[in-house]
Parts: structure tokens; sequence; C-alpha cells
């Protein structure tokens, strides 16, 4: 966080070094930007917190904890590509599982689904590069979210 916060001021400084203005656009736009990104997080947060709050930790932990093993791993992969929208949305889902009992393996599963299977991207790619370069990249892909959780259990 200190390093963007740093990259910013360092943009801002620049940018009105410049001397035409740049530094009141880029401000205009940050702000734009939030207004169109808050509500989404907004939602995103919410429905992470009542994740927490409504979804008993014995069923998270059963089916997606150290004890579901391959389960959990397969699971947590699936449920990753499922979730829609950017980093915004799924990080906060993500972390609400992982605090609520999901093992570390099956988080890192999760986040590898979302990455390389996330159903809203390979729709996009379907509609704009094509279904045969989809379920190229997919199959070539298909193996990567569960080992990624299998390693991440082993190894840490």
């Amino acid at each position: 966080m200190l390093i963007l916060a740093a990259l910013a001021a360092a943009a801002a400084v620049y940018a009105y070094k410049k001397g035409d203005g740049s530094h009141i656009r880029g401000f205009k736009i940050a702000g734009k930007t939030f207004t169109n990104i808050a509500p989404l997080l907004f939602i995103a947060f919410v429905l992470a917190g009542f994740m927490q709050v409504v979804i008993p930790p014995e069923l998270i932990k059963s089916w997606l904890g150290e004890e579901a093993g391959l389960k959990g791993i397969f699971i947590g992969s699936i449920g990753g590509a499922l979730i829609p929208g950017g980093p915004y949305v799924a990080f906060p889902i993500i972390s609400s599982v992982f605090k609520a009992g999901a093992s570390l393996g099956t988080t890192v599963a999760c986040v590898t689904g979302w990455a390389m299977w996330g159903i809203i991207t390979s729709l996009f790619e379907i509609a704009i590069i094509g279904p045969r370069f989809t379920l190229l990249r997919l199959g070539l892909v298909l193996i990567f979210p569960p080992c990624a959780g299998i390693l991440a259990g082993i190894f840490f």
C-alpha cells in the first residue's frame, strides 16, 4: 500500500510540474473511477461480511477446511471459477471464506481457479477471441488450480 501511495504521489508531483493542469485532470479521472467502483466494492464487502455470518463455520470447515482434503481443493477451484467480477469482488469473498475456516490449499486453489478458469472471463474470451482459443487455453490450464492448492497444502 505504501508503494502504491508513493507511486501515486510521484505521478501527481510529475503531473503538477508539467504545468498544464495534468494534476487536476488526473484527480478528476481518479474521482470518476472511484465513484464507478465504490458501489461494486460496497456490495462485495457486504456479501463477504454476510457470508461469514450466514454460512456456519462448521460447514466451511467440513467442505473447504483441512479435513476436506482434495475434495475441498476441487470445490475451491470450481468455486473460484464461478466468482464473477474482478479482484475487487473476488478477493473480499475469497478472504471471508478463508477467515471462516477454509484451508490454505483450498484458498490458493480458489484464487487460482478464479484467475485461470474464470467463467465470466471465458465468456468474454469466447465472444472476442473465439471458442477454439478459449477451449485450448482452458485445456492447458486445467490442472493448475488443483495443483496449486495441493502444493500450497504440502509446502505451507
